[in-house]
């Protein structure tokens, strides 16, 4: 398949009679990010907070490790930022891994001032877990739900704001630039400008035109591009496709991590996480046969980067033919491990497993994007005034590889820094003047459904089977010649059908897996998340020990 026809991705637009929307702030996504800029933008203008599904319902919710920071001398910023930069073999930008560690503290003491309420020990200070990767204690948690816990505190302050407003079940479709006046543009177009968004609400069936001075993409990330992922079923690449379409810059999107440990129960669907901190409590895999295995594949056995873990997982699956490892904690005290996953021990044992006595059947599964739409350290991406913060942005934090439990602090750092750079500019951006409404013209609502349901699977499968922990140049160009088939099939649709949410998230999946295969197919090398059969790895596999 010639490499440029899937780039060809038209946009269209048509008219609808409506007055559009004007705003300030226009923010797609309700997750940490989102949140947390919202609440310090909204105090020099007015916010629109756009998300697809409840406000509370993000990547953010399910996020059950904690937020890692330095807040205590036994730990420093050095070891923080020398175990990032280890994770991320080699491709983390070293500036912004030392902004971010370094605003760790004082950022994770404002969520707590916002009312985040993380476990504190008897004593009074915060009881810090260890995850894998980390050399320190250092990661906040509220028991087994900080992701939970910290999306309530955001929201309680967000509600109460008279400046945001925010609207539930209501869909991006694509950002506005000057496509849409008409100016032909292309990925070497200097100053294309994001003027907003249209904007589809899902329950009365409308499309909106919603101008902003500034765009922020909160989106989160990729998971459903994968048939087996950690991650909410909102999570389809809306806002890497939207900026991929309107030719935005979007990088390192082959570092998909795994994470080494969802629970291993077949038919459940998001795939329910068992967190790393978990095994930083004293949790350790096991085959089936009852045998620990980590030790043949790195020093620090079950506290590796994930990674190795999750490759270490995948390798003995397949030289064994079995269908899950275990995690033990049969070991450790029993109340100790019930206060501190309330919530996955609850879990288990609705499928019979009581984890004080039975060990977890696990496996990997898609949990994580590294790479998505390129930003500078303000959190600006190449479109002007379009801002990109959290799993859906590429800031050079987690290079190859991300470390535990620094993604949400990535997510507040980064809502911090993009702010501050709005705030300072947003008065002197004027809204842009004859953008045309959405038209619908000529489309109609689609005779069979089952075409769309059915093309989501395809791709799920083709990713998960050819474009997964292990890639081969042979497994890849399967995918592509595959994936050219449904791409046409499903612009196709696209034109002819009227618009709804299963329709373009289909179409956004469609474009962050070709985006995804693309990049994975110009490394030449095996590096962090991406390993290939056919190029040694810069970390191997089996490491000496």
């Amino acid at each position: 398949m010639p490499d440029g026809n899937l780039k060809q991705l038209t946009l269209f637009y048509v008219k609808i009679n409506s007055v559009a929307k004007q705003t300030d702030f226009l923010i797609i996504g309700s997750g940490i990010a989102g949140l947390t800029f919202a609440l310090k933008v909204a105090q020099h203008g007015k916010v629109l907070m756009i998300t697809k599904a409840n406000a509370d319902e993000s990547n953010t919710k399910y996020a059950q490790g904690g937020i890692a920071a330095v807040m205590y001398a036994h730990d420093s910023y050095d070891k923080h930022i020398a175990d990032t930069l280890d994770c991320g073999d080699g491709l983390c930008d070293r500036e912004v891994v030392e902004m971010v560690v370094r605003e760790s503290t004082q950022r994770v003491q404002e969520l707590a001032e916002w009312g985040a309420q993380f476990d504190k020990n008897p004593d009074g200070g915060y009881d810090l877990a260890k995850e894998g990767g980390h050399s320190e204690h250092r990661i906040l948690h509220h028991k087994d739900i900080t992701g939970y816990e910290i999306e309530r505190a955001l929201l309680d302050q967000v509600h109460t704001h008279p400046n945001i407003t925010i609207l539930d079940h209501h869909f991006a479709i694509d950002i506005i630039t000057q496509h849409h006046l008409g100016v032909e543009v292309n990925s070497r177009t200097p100053d294309i400008t994001c003027y907003g968004a249209y904007i589809f609400d899902t329950e009365s069936g409308k499309t909106e035109t919603v101008l902003a001075r500034v765009t922020l993409m909160a989106t989160g990330g990729v998971g459903h591009v994968y048939a087996t992922t950690t991650n909410p079923t909102i999570a389809t690449g809306d806002g890497i496709a939207m900026v991929y379409r309107a030719k935005g810059k979007v990088e390192h999107m082959e570092f998909i991590q795994f994470h080494p440990t969802s629970l291993y129960n077949p038919g459940e669907h998001p795939s329910f996480l068992i967190t790393e901190a978990m095994r930083g409590h004293g949790g350790i895999l096991r085959t089936r046969d009852g045998k620990e295995f980590m030790h043949k594949y790195d020093e620090r056995k079950s506290l590796a980067p994930r990674d190795i873990v999750a490759r270490a997982i995948d390798n003995e699956l397949k030289q064994r033919g079995d269908d899950c490892v275990y995690l033990d904690c049969t070991h450790l005290n029993a109340d100790d491990l019930i206060a501190h996953f309330p919530n996955i021990y609850k879990k288990c044992l609705s499928i019979g497993i009581d984890i004080t006595k039975q060990q977890i059947p696990v496996v990997p599964a898609a949990h994580y994007l590294c790479g998505g739409i390129k930003v500078d350290k303000a959190g600006r991406s190449s479109l002007q005034n379009l801002y990109a913060v959290g799993e859906c942005s590429c800031t050079g934090l987690h290079g190859a590889n991300r470390l535990a439990s620094n993604s949400l602090l990535e997510a507040v750092v980064y809502a911090h820094t993009a702010s501050q750079d709005a705030i300072g500019r947003f008065k002197e951006i004027n809204f842009a003047n004859g953008i045309p409404d959405w038209d619908a013209e000529g489309t109609a609502t689609p005779e069979e459904m089952v075409l769309i349901t059915q093309s989501r699977k395809e791709v799920q499968t083709i990713m998960s089977s050819y474009v997964g922990i292990v890639r081969s140049d042979l497994r890849l160009q399967r995918a592509l010649d595959r994936l050219e088939i449904i791409w046409r099939e499903n612009e196709a649709l696209y034109k002819r059908t009227t618009i709804s949410q299963p329709v373009c998230e289909l179409r956004n999946l469609i474009n962050c897996a070709y985006i995804i295969l693309k990049h994975a197919r110009l490394r030449k090398e095996s590096r962090g998340l991406h390993y290939t059969i056919d190029y040694p790895p810069v970390r191997p596999l089996l490491r000496e020990v």
